[in-house]
């Protein structure tokens, strides 16, 4: 009788111990192990990232490390790191947060406009995606690349049109710049391209003609009438002027682009550059900035009018003044030049 009773409490202590072993473990994979109130959270995991560094910028997301290191390990994770942007949700177990950062990559929405050079947009785009900047900037200015696809080092930066872009927070150099080749091949439609043969240019200056207008004015609204008076200036064999383009020139010149020119002066006129427009003919070799989508078309859709002439319009800021002669485009400017001097401002 005794050894009956022995023999139950054992089987029944080991029931209680496999019980107990099959709970730890079944806590351990299936147990809620998220910390954070938010309904997601968001992990970036480096390229040849190490485990202990999947750790460190995972752990202030869970309630438990430990059982989250155990599962991991039993799952045979920290052996087999994956890179990229994944996702937790609130109230997800080890088995489920395991699952995700292995095999659910998340593509993060990638936006830039406005960038002047190259050098500009590497680092802005360096600031949203893993790549560094220098790396994407060599890529960028790959000359078989650029060749092979109708651009050089003055065009290149018109092919990346702004946009809001979905790509993979770990992608390559090459691979963000492929799939900007793709968006500007998707942007040149077919009506796009039919437009610019009949404005007798191509691609690449009306994407310079465009960088022009966008800096001429910020009015949306406005931008086909500016862009009407350039192109009637280049039918008319008439060089563009453009004061932006001596801008460019003079940062250009003097390597330095983050000086603030507010006005242009009579000697800038003289700066000897492709990009000045008052001293060379048609557009400059390559856009003086990145375009945005609304002056592209604002090219494309070009107001048809007689006017030759603009200046700022300072009874109605932001908009410009438009004339058909130079006689009362030298009214205008007079008008122009007496407010600019009375606000002091020398350059």
């Amino acid at each position: 009788m005794k050894f009956k009773k022995l023999l139950l409490a054992v089987v029944l202590g080991g029931v209680l111990v496999a019980g107990g072993f099959s709970y730890y473990i079944y806590s351990t994979i299936f147990g809620v192990n998220t910390s954070f109130n938010n309904e997601l959270a968001h992990l970036y995991i480096p390229t040849d990232a190490t485990f202990s560094e999947v750790l460190e910028e995972i752990s202030p997301l869970l309630k438990d490390v430990d059982s989250f290191v155990t599962t991991a390990n039993k799952k045979g994770y920290s052996s087999n790191i994956k890179p990229g942007h994944f996702t937790i949700k609130k109230g997800m177990n080890n088995n489920e947060i395991i699952n995700s950062i292995r095999s659910n990559n998340v593509p993060v929405t990638v936006r830039f406009n406005n960038q002047e050079r190259l050098e500009d947009l590497a680092g802005r785009i360096g600031n949203q995606l893993e790549m560094d900047s220098l790396s994407l900037l060599n890529s960028m200015r790959d000359l078989d690349f650029l060749e092979a696809n109708d651009f050089n080092i003055q065009s290149a930066l018109g092919m990346y049109v702004p946009n809001s872009y979905q790509l993979y927070w770990n992608s390559s150099p090459e691979q963000f710049r492929d799939k900007m080749l793709q968006g500007y091949n998707s942007f040149w439609n077919q009506e796009r391209i039919k437009k610019a043969k009949g404005l007798g240019l191509s691609k690449n200056q009306v994407i310079s003609l465009a960088a022009i207008v966008h800096k001429e004015t910020a009015k949306v609204d406005e931008r086909p009438r500016v862009a009407g008076v350039y192109v009637n200036r280049i039918k008319r064999g008439m060089p563009l002027q453009a004061d932006p383009t001596v801008i460019f020139a003079k940062k250009l010149k003097e390597n330095d682009f983050n000086q603030t020119i507010k006005r242009v002066l009579y000697r800038d006129l003289e700066i000897e550059s492709l990009y000045n427009t008052y001293k060379h003919l048609g557009v400059p070799p390559g856009p003086i900035t990145m375009p945005d989508i609304s002056a592209i078309n604002a090219v494309l859709d070009y107001e048809k009018h007689s006017f030759i002439y603009f200046v700022a319009n300072v009874q109605n800021f932001g908009y410009h003044k438009f004339a058909k002669t130079l006689a009362q485009h030298n009214r205008n400017k007079q008008e122009y030049v007496r407010w600019i001097n009375s606000q002091g401002v020398n350059r």
